[in-house]
């Protein structure tokens, strides 16, 4: 994660269901906690790094992108709790799957910064809003920051450079994670007990570290090749998530 800019929540799903055995209901909302915890070191520390000045005249965008992914990962929060098991375990193989794709693409094609729209602060709050309702589907539904998303919109579609588009995902996602996590929280949907609270504890712990050293290692490490590879890893627990869907049929 820390490598390619990504929280790692797309990989830590995976784990959570089939490295340690949670079922999806209870592996999302965990998910989720241990992005919010990587989250909000990931800010601390780039805020020591990175001027967040830069982020100030994509307000705009980052406010609509706010406005949807926080009603959408309210919705989306919601949609885990009612959707019966089979149809989550689908919807997240569908989406893993997406993501996957979307890194190899990146991985052969490397985003290019530009900006598509008008001058218009309104129009850049409305596409936002409309980019944000995605986001927030999607980090509710697999306990993710959503930075897979924002980031490529922000440089694609808001021209923002990758700097400022990293720290103003990672401000993006601390709202949009913070709501679905407490939509579940309400919902009484979060496990309990000393095992979770071990495992996300261990799992935060080890996001930390690996984002520290995977961000040390930028300037040496194979992105294009990681990012095929992991593409990759998250097709091949997409597959196996959809297999897992038709044996529980």
């Amino acid at each position: 994660g820390g490598l390619i800019g990504l929280g790692g929540g797309e990989f830590r799903l995976p784990v959570l269901m089939y490295g340690i055995g949670f079922d999806a209901r209870s592996a999302v909302p965990l998910n989720l906690l241990t992005s919010l915890i990587t989250l909000a070191f990931a800010l601390a520390v780039r805020s020591r790094a990175v001027s967040l000045a830069s982020v100030v005249p994509h307000l705009p965008e980052m406010i609509g992108l706010l406005a949807g992914g926080t009603a959408s990962a309210f919705y989306g929060a919601h949609l885990v709790s009612r959707l019966r098991d089979s149809h989550l375990v689908r919807l997240i193989a569908a989406l893993l799957a997406s993501l996957g794709l979307l890194m190899i693409v990146e991985a052969f094609l490397p985003f290019q910064s530009g900006d598509l729209l008008p001058a218009s602060a309104t129009a850049h709050f409305i596409v936002g809003a409309g980019i944000g309702i995605a986001v927030g589907l999607v980090s509710s539904v697999l306990g993710v920051a959503g930075g897979e998303l924002l980031i490529p919109a922000l440089i694609l579609i808001f021209g923002a450079d990758i700097k400022t588009a990293g720290s103003a995902s990672i401000l993006i996602s601390l709202g949009v994670v913070s709501t679905g996590l407490w939509r579940f929280w309400r919902a009484d949907a979060i496990p309990r007990g000393r095992g979770p609270q071990r495992i996300t504890t261990a799992m935060a712990l080890g996001s930390i570290v690996g984002a520290t050293l995977g961000g040390l290692a930028v300037a040496c490490a194979p992105v294009t090749f990681l990012k095929m590879l992991l593409g990759c890893v998250l097709l091949a627990a997409a597959a196996k998530t959809a297999l897992a869907a038709r044996g529980s049929n």
